[in-house]
């Protein structure tokens, strides 16, 4: 079992024929994930790679092929009417690659949606993946490897490596979840955390956060709580000076808040065990499965 994505879950590319679109449905095509459609208006009634059928619309894509999920490449300018065109079609899970999504498009789209039945991971993040069943973005397949450890984290590289370290280490993953660093996103650290806790297959859970904003407080929150799984934390950018923004768009310390040491205070208290360098991500792991035993 994994959440939001299986092997069954049929994927569609919401602009296949651009040249990021291309180049990632091809990868996750040779991952095995199940890419059924693809949307570029203006090109409906071609095919991409002469076997996945592409459509002017994501209502005409669902309708003529049954795709559950959706993967966005479509510009910055015009990725916020994408999500909207697929949930409106009812694509229950939307994944949103793209970068440099206005922020005021994003508070009319979390507006529209939290009235939808469907899930919007991202914008601006790496995707999501169930390794050996499907994949949905821009990750590198190879390093991953089925297990039980579930990874949430709002960098793209930071997932990659506490992935490499997972593996290297000889732990599996249940499902990796990348949900961005823009300031507005589709999928938090505290619902995704819920998600994997309530998985019976994932038997731990690596969260990887930054500096910014108040999400890994909230996740910490609620694991104090609820949380019964051996849980384990990174936190970027301890050595951030303050009132700078850095990286990603949600990655700025203001008034004291959003440092990576109240984050690192937080989780620590909720009973993560922390990694102080990216390097040692694994091993908290491995720390947290140890003293949960």
């Amino acid at each position: 079992m994994a959440i939001l994505i299986n092997k069954n879950t049929r994927l569609l590319v919401q602009g296949i024929t651009g040249k990021s679109g291309s180049f990632h449905a091809r990868g996750c095509m040779e991952y095995g994930t199940n890419v059924v459609a693809g949307v570029t208006p203006g090109h409906g009634g071609e095919t991409f790679d002469s076997k996945v059928p592409i459509f002017d619309t994501v209502e005409e894509a669902r309708k003529n092929t049954g795709c559950d999920a959706t993967m966005i490449f479509v510009p910055g300018p015009f990725a916020a009417d994408a999500v909207l065109e697929a949930a409106a079609s009812g694509v229950r899970l939307i994944v949103c690659i793209t970068e440099g999504i206005p922020v005021m498009d994003m508070v009319r789209v979390m507006a529209i949606l939290k009235d939808k039945e469907c899930r919007l991971v991202g914008p601006n993040c790496p995707g999501i993946i169930t390794p050996g069943q499907c994949k949905i973005g821009i990750m590198p397949g190879y390093i991953h490897k089925p297990g039980s450890i579930g990874i949430i984290s709002r960098s793209g590289t930071l997932t990659y490596e506490a992935v490499w370290q997972l593996t290297g280490r000889g732990y599996g993953q249940s499902t990796c979840i990348g949900i961005g660093g823009d300031p507005i996103q589709g999928t938090s650290h505290l619902e995704a955390l819920k998600m994997l806790h309530d998985d019976p297959e994932t038997q731990g859970i690596v969260l990887v956060g930054e500096i910014g904003g108040t999400a890994e407080e909230e996740a910490a929150t609620w694991a104090k709580e609820h949380g019964e799984k051996p849980l384990a934390a990174f936190v970027s950018g301890a050595t951030a000076p303050a009132g700078r923004r850095m990286g990603h768009a949600g990655a700025i310390i203001s008034r004291g808040r959003g440092t990576a040491q109240s984050k690192i205070e937080a989780l620590e208290q909720a009973g993560f065990h922390i990694a102080r360098s990216p390097a040692d991500i694994a091993e908290a792991l491995i720390q947290a499965l140890k003293a949960n035993k």
